[in-house]
């Protein structure tokens, strides 16, 4: 089973949206999946109550629960897992990075954020997770240098996942429905991304 943390201590950065589009990516890749929910707002399974569908599975958690629910979600035949953090919370990203065999870092490529991420790579440090981590540049603009930029950056601290998560509106629509991008729009650009995200994240 591959399990994955989506960690950020700064608000926005786009980790709810990650998850959803990537578990329901592994179960259209026959990889049954749960995301395990640790951020109070509860957004992921607030987003599950919006389906029709009854996978993935989305289960509340605190993170004293977190390593206890990962082997239940092996045991139960899981074949993907990715953990959900709160913001602002260092036990959450703590005990998420300490269970899971990918750390990702969603991160805007904005100043703002690329400077906030000094907070979230020190936790990570101190759970000796570095290793285990990558960041992935998040809501891109489609056209410019501000992602290359912050990549040239970034990638001199931490990997960067060589692809990224553009601002498309499709992602957004597709969450409100209760949807992923897949299912909301099979062949758009948004789709592809998540599918090339999912492929990398699967690499042997």
């Amino acid at each position: 089973m591959k399990t994955v943390a989506i960690v950020s201590q700064k608000g926005g950065s786009g980790k709810t949206t990650i998850a959803v589009h990537l578990a329901v990516c592994a179960e259209l890749h026959k990889k049954r999946a749960a995301i395990i929910d640790l951020d109070p707002q509860a957004s992921a399974l607030e987003w599950y109550s919006r389906r029709d569908a009854e996978t993935p599975e989305v289960i509340k958690a605190t993170p004293e629960q977190l390593p206890a629910l990962v082997k239940q979600a092996r045991a139960n035949g899981a074949g993907f897992t990715i953990i959900d953090t709160a913001p602002h919370s260092d036990r959450s990203a703590v005990v998420a990075a300490n269970v899971a065999d990918l750390v990702l870092i969603p991160c805007r490529p904005s100043a703002f954020d690329v400077a906030a991420i000094g907070a979230t790579l020190n936790l990570l440090k101190i759970s000796k997770a570095l290793d285990r981590t990558a960041i992935l540049l998040n809501a891109a603009p489609p056209r410019g240098a501000m992602a290359d930029v912050a990549e040239q950056g970034l990638s001199e601290i931490v990997p960067v996942v060589p692809v990224r998560m553009h601002q498309r509106a499709a992602y957004s629509h597709a969450i409100n429905g209760g949807y992923s991008v897949e299912e909301f729009d099979p062949q758009g650009k948004a789709a592809e991304e998540i599918r090339a995200l999912y492929k990398w994240i699967m690499k042997p």
